[in-house]
């Protein structure tokens, strides 16, 4: 597959993805005999992982040290577990603010259309008298 292809599949730019190579996220793709980049299908779980994390917040300095213990394979499981589940914490803080924040629009949001709702009720009673007076 192609950057392009890559790009297109995942969401990332190009530029993402050459940067990720080069900082060692991903690794180095072979060339074609064009000088192109050529990737395996299989990167695609990877990087979209990576994109999760980076959705989530994980800093490149954390993928990065994901990354290395991963590429240290079963010895490190245990390793990559806690980094996880340290991560996992920080996103369920997170979601619980972000929660936090939601309601607070909710009841923000539900304060003007009660207010817009009084407005149409005042505005009625209005016209119900102007009708009655020319009646």
């Amino acid at each position: 597959m192609k950057i392009g292809d890559i790009a297109e599949q995942t969401g990332f730019t190009a530029h993402t993805i050459r940067y990720y190579e080069r900082i060692g996220l991903l690794p180095f793709a072979p060339r074609d005999s064009t000088g192109q980049r050529v990737y395996d299908a299989s990167i695609l779980t990877w990087i979209e992982f990576l994109g999760r994390l980076k959705t989530t917040g994980m800093s490149i300095q954390e993928m990065l040290r994901y990354a290395g213990l991963r590429a240290q394979g079963e010895a490190t499981e245990e390793a990559r577990c806690e980094l996880l589940a340290k991560h996992r914490d920080q996103v369920r803080l997170r979601v619980a603010e972000l929660q936090a924040c939601l309601l607070i629009l909710d009841n923000k949001i539900d304060g003007y259309a009660n207010a817009q709702l009084r407005t149409e009720k005042c505005k009625t009673r209005s016209n119900a008298k102007r009708i009655r007076k020319v009646a």
